[in-house]
């Protein structure tokens, strides 16, 4: 680290504190030159994936974009905020550790829909609608008999009750 005051290099760390919200390092450091005293803040530096959309275009990983089709698939949903975060978090450390420098935007709603499966059905849907871009109501039943048909005993425990039973 270089001395911002005389400019050398050979500086000596003289506390660290990690901060664990941001997931960052703040040190105090001496140099040892001029043995003036400074900050620094160390963070990890995360490298997404460009995406590529369908029509071949590609543009930066858009955290927000991410969350923003989330939160409207869950609009006016009964999910706790804790899990939306943890949905959240799952997909973007799957986005992470996806092995090349590119991903398909597909690739992305595939991520989004396993996630939102787990989280909420009629989420998955609403998601599931614009993802499939269905274009007749022949496609929304088939899409919700074979939701209906592969459901573990704990995913309908997590869904509530959308009629009452007479």
């Amino acid at each position: 680290m270089r001395c911002p005051f005389c400019g050398d290099t050979n500086t000596s760390v003289i506390d660290s504190r990690l901060n664990v919200e941001s997931n960052s390092i703040r040190r105090r450091r001496e140099c040892n030159k001029c043995n003036s005293r400074f900050n620094t803040l160390e963070t990890s530096e995360l490298s997404y994936p460009r995406v590529i959309k369908s029509d071949q275009s590609s543009e930066l990983f858009s955290k927000e974009k991410i969350k923003n089709g989330l939160q409207l698939a869950l609009e006016k949903r009964h999910t706790s905020q804790s899990d939306i975060e943890d949905a959240l978090e799952n997909i973007f450390n799957q986005c992470i550790r996806y092995s090349g420098k590119e991903i398909k935007s597909s690739e992305i709603g595939k991520i989004v829909m396993i996630e939102l499966l787990r989280l909420d059905h009629v989420a998955y849907i609403r998601f599931a609608s614009v993802y499939f871009n269905f274009d007749d109501t022949e496609s929304f039943s088939q899409l919700i008999k074979n939701l209906e048909n592969n459901l573990s005993p704990e995913m309908k425990k997590r869904q509530s009750n959308l009629l009452e039973d007479e």
